[in-house]
């Protein structure tokens, strides 16, 4: 059944786009509802990143729309998108490794305008990862690659997101560290943020995730609840090798 389009807070809608004179995305569509949990899965020539990247600003689009909170955003900037509530944690984290934890934290509240909140996010982060408390003044390049994915999360959050897109992050991390980063995810998710996660660990987004989409060379290829495609003799075959 269609969503309700007063649900839908992120709609993209026969999206394409690509590098120069390359496009690499394929009329995409997709949507995620108010306070749901949607992941974008496949192998690593998918574009998946370059969908996010089109969704924050960063890679213009050829064709299509991108609707936020019913605002077009199709059009706008990187730093105006991120101003109306979309935060984007980039694959490989891209923390900045000469400051410190906190420095780098307070960065993710650059577009706000009311220090005391960003006070009180500052607190609700160092809640989700004491670590991060525990070393505020450590220089994040110091850091390992979990602590600095949580500095990068951390980052995201200080913005107070209506939206959290998250890009591969699980990528290079130990799987003991995967798995808290996800269940933080999932902390996120039911603290009322809605999640936009890519992730190359197919099993463990679908088992997080509510919906989610299959891209394939820069396309939508399947889409359903997570369960649906969890038990999907199709993708169990072609993604997790069973």
């Amino acid at each position: 059944m269609a969503p309700n389009a007063s649900d839908i807070l992120l709609d993209v809608k026969s999206l394409t786009g690509g590098y120069g004179d390359l496009p690499v995305l394929h009329d995409v569509s997709l949507h995620v509802k108010a306070r749901e949990f949607v992941a974008v899965i496949g192998t690593n020539t998918a574009w998946k990143s370059t969908l996010l990247r089109a969704i924050s600003g960063l890679l213009p689009r050829r064709a299509g729309q991108i609707v936020f909170d019913g605002k077009d955003i199709s059009r706008l900037e990187a730093h105006q998108i991120t101003a109306l509530g979309i935060a984007h944690v980039p694959e490989g984290r891209h923390v900045f490794v000469d400051m410190t934890v906190e420095e780098n934290l307070f960065m993710g509240a650059y577009a706000r305008r009311d220090p005391r909140g960003a006070r009180d996010s500052l607190d609700k982060v160092y809640a989700l990862f004491p670590r991060l408390k525990e070393r505020r003044n450590q220089l994040a390049g110091s850091m390992s690659g979990g602590e600095q994915q949580m500095v990068a999360v951390g980052r995201g959050m200080m913005l107070e997101p209506k939206l959290l897109i998250l890009d591969e992050p699980s990528l290079g991390l130990a799987p003991m560290v995967v798995e808290e980063m996800h269940s933080r995810f999932q902390e996120i998710h039911k603290s009322g943020v809605t999640v936009l996660l890519v992730e190359q660990n197919i099993s463990l987004a679908l088992h997080c995730a509510e919906r989610a989409y299959v891209m394939s060379s820069g396309q939508i290829e399947f889409e359903g609840t997570a369960s649906e495609l969890l038990h999907d003799e199709r993708i169990r075959r072609a993604y997790l090798g069973v």
